[in-house]
């Protein structure tokens, strides 16, 4: 019994040693902080720039016309396809000449008239000359000669006048195309009867636009004005010797491709929108552009100045303020307040807020905080648009 219970304290002992040295090998060695994280960095780009204004605006055609008809009668015959591409000149429309060709000859008939009396008439007072000197007529005698002569000449002006008038109705049957450019559809077809004349009731035959050049119409507010004004003062006068150059946009291009000038400024800023309204034409060989398009127009708002470029991405919000992250000599991460610009070349001009010597964080935002140590990988080229973050 004594030895089966000694052999048992034995066994127990044992046991608690092997646990003790078993807890004592399995205890797990303490963590080592993780690396810096690593970032790409990159110092600003220096290039001169000029800030550029964009507006929307919409083409207008720099001539439009009504053909409306100046003589009332049948319309005879339609000259045109709808649609069409017109010249100055070109025939149009075309109104029964007959009942003015008639009348043209009515008046000619009567001016014949008026003329041969005005020959006798003027033969007459020279007869009654003759023999008032001889004192064989009256006075009264040859004061009406002499008015007879004279109602027989105005006789001849009014007639005349009508003639004149006649041939210029009988023109009127033919409409032609006072601009080049492209014709709408017709608005009557053969055989109706239009009214002409100067009223506001006179029938619309079809209109025409003129294409090349064109105009573009934009508005910009007071502010815009000013600094236009302050950097560019002939840019605000429509007689100015050098243009302002101006590029377009049409809704599907990529770019800026079209090149074209202001040639006009309003003379007044609205009192409700608080605008101006300004002008631009552009050449329209291709005819490309169309009254009514929509497009974006760019000018320069501003004069050359050297700005710093970072890539848009590596600038954060903080409500209204804008920052970025830049990594100091001792690889710490700073927060510098920044006032951006517009962009340029995929870049975002920074007007304030860097300096050259800064080396701003372009990749990996994310893994970064102000006041922790970086891994700082320095960019082998200018900064370029930086990845989604």
């Amino acid at each position: 019994m004594i030895k089966t219970s000694s052999y048992r304290l034995i066994v127990a002992g044992l046991g608690l040693v092997c646990l003790s040295a078993c807890s004592d090998t399995g205890k797990a060695p303490a963590p080592s902080a993780p690396p810096p994280p690593a970032v790409t960095v990159a110092k600003p780009l220096v290039r001169q720039v000029v800030d550029e204004d964009e507006y929307v605006g919409r083409f207008v055609a720099q001539n439009a016309v009504e053909i409306r008809a100046r003589v009332s009668g049948y319309l005879e015959q339609v000259h045109f396809k709808d649609g069409a591409i017109v010249k100055q000149g070109d025939l149009l429309f075309s109104i029964d000449p007959r009942p003015f060709r008639n009348t043209l000859d009515q008046a000619r008939a009567n001016l014949e008239q008026a003329r041969s009396n005005a020959v006798f008439a003027e033969s007459d007072f020279g007869r009654a000359q003759l023999l008032a000197r001889e004192k064989t007529i009256t006075d009264q005698a040859l004061d009406q000669r002499a008015q007879s002569l004279r109602n027989a000449q105005a006789a001849v002006a009014a007639n005349e006048a009508l003639v004149r008038q006649a041939e210029l109705d009988l023109q009127f049957t033919e409409l032609r195309a006072p601009i080049d450019g492209r014709i709408g559809d017709r608005r009557v077809s053969p055989g109706n009867l239009v009214t002409g004349g100067t009223a506001g009731n006179t029938s619309l035959l079809a209109s025409i636009v003129s294409l090349d050049p064109i105009r573009f119409e934009f508005t910009f507010d007071e502010a815009a004005f000013l600094r236009y004004k302050r950097i560019r003062p002939q840019s605000t006068d429509a007689t100015a010797q050098e243009p302002v150059a101006v590029q377009l946009k049409l809704i599907d291009d990529k770019n800026f491709a079209h090149q074209g000038a202001i040639d006009f400024i309003d003379n007044v800023i609205d009192k409700s929108s608080g605008t101006m309204r300004g002008r631009a034409v552009f050449a329209n060989k291709q005819d490309l552009f169309t009254p009514g398009m929509f497009g974006r127009l760019k000018v320069s708002g501003s004069l050359p100045y050297q700005a710093f470029l970072i890539p848009d991405a590596a600038i954060g919000t903080e409500q209204i303020r804008k920052f970025v992250y830049v990594v100091g000599a001792d690889d710490t991460v700073a927060m510098k307040y920044v006032v951006p610009g517009q962009m340029s070349d995929g870049l975002r001009v920074i007007k304030d807020g860097l300096s050259t010597e800064d080396r701003v964080v372009v990749n990996g935002l994310m893994r970064v905080r102000p006041g922790i140590k970086v891994t700082p990988t320095e960019a082998v080229s200018a900064p370029t648009p930086a990845p989604a973050r």
